[in-house]
């Protein structure tokens, strides 16, 4: 996301663990022993808990689906891969004090996520300054690849050691705007958006966007975060006129929000970003949300050839929660860490070098391999190489997929 972590490396030795210092070895086989084993924990950055949790979970557990497949395929000789979550609740300073902690110990080696973009702007430069990688599953905000400056053309990477498996919102809002214009034929929308990183910025790329295509907004307002009633906004957007409503936000204010426009007599399709594709939105709708739209980045995993193990291995773990909206790109984030340790391992004669952060996220700038949402690998700006993007339309009180393509400028 989006605006919907953290990768941690201990030696560990059948009788006990070694300790990693800054001068000590990070090496399985330094002793000769060819059975002494490394352990590559991968942390995950998500919300666990609060109202973003669903799809924090879903994170998590696809992570961790992608270290148990490492291990059963011994996909890196010498080495076992294990999780460690930490909770971010959607806050941006939790995430920061998680980046904190883990950057403090010297056995954590990278990251992944966060979900949202807000968090991991809190995150970027504690991760930068030790050399810690972070892959992001969910972060969809331009700047955090493209620096400040990106809408002028002046692009510049802030942190090398930042990277996301999900498109950004340069592609996602621009996306939203054609297919509303060209497919649903709307052309007056009114634009709401609840003020964050993710959603202030997905609704801006959008209105442009619809603008340069010809359409009209007809208005523009701002919720709260955490607040319920938006009935004031539902009010505008039925006096404006609107065919249409725009919202850059989260699900638990965009069902509602959905609700209430409808309440106030404005029978218009609302749509969003991948921050409001959830069974959460339909479910936060106590009046009828069908026709409601969002997008998302990516192919419905369950319609990718390439996802079929994937889905078939995340059942069979029997996890609590489904993998949700990134749950593909979540599992591609933890795989390009696990190739990157395996490149910097079989580099280094079959060790992990003192330098193995470093290591890693040179190693992370360089994979390319097939995964769940197909091919994955990296632009000079930490960016994913894949633009396929899905519109997913409300039917029958269910979330189905209606329009996919991969994007062109």
């Amino acid at each position: 996301m989006r605006q919907r972590s953290l990768l941690i490396l201990t030696t560990a030795i059948t009788a006990g663990a070694l300790t990693l210092t800054a001068c000590g070895s990070r090496g399985q086989n330094d002793s000769g022993d060819k059975d002494k084993k490394t352990t590559v924990v991968i942390g995950v950055d998500a919300p666990l808990t609060g109202s973003l949790s669903a799809l924090g979970q879903g994170i998590k557990n696809s992570v961790d689906l992608a270290a148990k497949v490492a291990n059963r395929q011994k996909e890196v000789p010498g080495v076992t891969f294990k999780i460690k979550s930490y909770d971010d609740q959607a806050v941006p300073s939790s995430g920061k004090q998680n980046a904190t902690s883990m950057v403090d110990e010297d056995t954590i080696l990278g990251t992944v996520g966060p979900l949202n973009s807000g968090v991991a702007q809190s995150m970027q430069g504690v991760f930068a300054k030790a050399d810690l990688a972070e892959v992001s599953p969910a972060n969809t905000n331009p700047a955090l690849s493209q620096g400040d400056a990106w809408a002028s053309g002046k692009k510049s990477r802030p942190f090398k050691t930042y990277f996301r498996t999900a498109t950004t919102d340069i592609i996602q809002g621009r996306f939203a705007a054609q297919y509303y214009y060209k497919n649903a034929k709307k052309r007056k929308v009114f634009v709401v958006d609840d003020k964050q990183t993710y959603g202030a910025g997905l609704a801006k790329i959008f209105a442009q966007e619809f603008k340069r295509l010809g359409g009209t907004v007809v208005g523009t307002d701002h919720l709260t975060v955490k607040e319920t009633d938006f009935s004031g906004i539902a009010g505008k957007v039925k006096s404006s006129g609107a065919d249409s409503v725009y919202f850059g936000g989260q699900y638990p204010e965009g069902g509602l929000l959905s609700d209430q426009v409808k309440q106030a007599g404005a029978q218009v399709p609302v749509m969003g970003g991948d921050g409001i594709y959830d069974p959460a939105f339909i479910k936060a709708s106590g009046t009828s949300n069908d026709g409601d739209l969002s997008t998302s980045v990516g192919y419905p995993v369950e319609q990718l050839p390439s996802a079929k193990t994937f889905v078939k291995n995340y059942g069979a773990e029997h996890y609590k929660d489904p993998y949700g909206a990134y749950g593909g790109y979540s599992y591609d984030a933890a795989w390009s860490i696990i190739q990157a340790v395996k490149t910097v391992a079989a580099d280094n004669d079959g060790k992990l070098p003192d330098d193995a952060r470093a290591k890693i996220t040179e190693a992370l700038g360089k994979v390319s391999f097939d995964g769940v949402t197909g091919k994955v690998s990296f632009d000079q700006y930490g960016d994913t190489t894949n633009k396929q993007l899905t519109v997913y339309q409300v039917k029958n009180g269910a979330w189905k997929a209606v329009h996919s393509e991969t994007f062109k400028d």
